[in-house]
């Protein structure tokens, strides 16, 4: 027995980490995550719960107290003792409580339009790679097509032709379309604004995924499955799947905050949630028009805006540097 075989028998093996289990490490380590993601659990609580937060309801007026500057006392008997802590927009509604009621639009829009926009894209990467070239030719000159057009201007095309839909009347609708009709009705408007941000966003998840699987697809143990005998719906869920949900995942995060921004541009030009309902973009829009005298009525809600972007942003960043196995050995 040599020396060194006598000191690595001697030495106890250190147990290795896998590539998730060495990135949630790093990103435990990270103060700017840790702070990122407290951020994001009270951004959801909020969402969660905002007539248990807010002071007032987001459409209560009261016309005595029309754009009250920050901390000012409410004048309305109705409201005696209230305090406009971010002040009052222009038709004398509490913003701190509009913004907590706004929450709500721009998580809901950040996990549904990511939801949608996963799922999709995801399922057709995913067949697309898989099937055979002519069948993959087809599906990625499909996606090409759509490619080709603004992202935007097709979004705001979907949203328009969804919004005429939601003004006909039930009786003469179809059956699918009362079925969205109503989910948006109930959403106060919501449900358009997720399906036209996920339903059009999901072409680079579907690039993502094809790339992936057209790498996974000739490696070893897809090949030892078609030995074996697995199915082609055995080796596409159990075998190619999870290992092209890494980089998806990754590329979702870093696409959210392009989400909330789409909402809140949306909402501003007339197009996102129907009023009274609040969202940060419909409040900037509302306040624009007051901006030298009363700076404060969009100050609060871009800040808002921004912040939550930036801590989606951040950790975006931030998953993907811990996600990467290049630096795995640098930290």
């Amino acid at each position: 027995m040599t020396i060194s075989t006598a000191i690595s028998a001697n030495q106890p093996l250190r147990r290795t980490r896998t590539l998730w289990q060495d990135a949630m490490r790093r990103l435990r380590r990270d103060p700017l995550v840790i702070a990122c993601l407290i951020y994001m659990a009270v951004l959801f609580v909020v969402a969660l719960a905002p007539a248990a937060i807010a002071p007032l309801s987001y459409e209560q007026t009261s016309f005595s107290d029309k754009l009250s500057s920050p901390g000012a006392v409410a004048n309305d008997p109705k409201m005696a003792g209230h305090r406009y802590l971010f002040g009052s927009d222009k038709l004398g509604r509490d913003i701190f409580s509009r913004i907590i009621y706004g929450t709500r639009v721009s998580i809901f829009v950040a996990l549904m339009g990511a939801t949608i926009s996963f799922v999709l894209g995801v399922g057709y990467g995913l067949i697309a790679g898989f099937s055979s070239p002519a069948v993959d030719n087809a599906m990625m000159r499909f996606v090409d097509v759509l490619y080709a057009y603004p992202t935007l201007i097709l979004i705001i095309l979907l949203q328009v032709f969804l919004t005429a839909l939601g003004q006909q009347s039930l009786e003469k609708s179809t059956a699918w379309q009362r079925l969205i009709i109503t989910l948006d009705r109930n959403s106060g408007g919501l449900f358009f604004v997720f399906l036209a941000i996920g339903a059009v966003n999901w072409l680079n998840m579907a690039r993502l995924t094809r790339g992936q699987v057209l790498h996974y697809r000739q490696q070893e143990f897809v090949q030892a499955a078609y030995v074996v005998g697995a199915s082609r719906r055995t080796i596409m869920l159990r075998h190619l799947l999870p290992n092209v949900l890494g980089p998806c995942i990754v590329a979702e995060t870093l696409a959210i905050p392009s989400y909330i921004y789409t909402e809140a541009f949306l909402s501003f030009i007339g197009l996102g949630v129907q009023p009274p309902v609040p969202s940060w973009g419909s409040m900037i829009s509302d306040g624009y028009g007051a901006l030298r005298s009363d700076p404060y009525v969009i100050f609060f809600p871009a800040l808002a805006l921004s912040l939550t972007m930036l801590a989606f942003n951040f950790l975006g960043d931030a998953l993907r540097d811990a996600t990467d196995p290049k630096l795995r050995n640098l930290s």
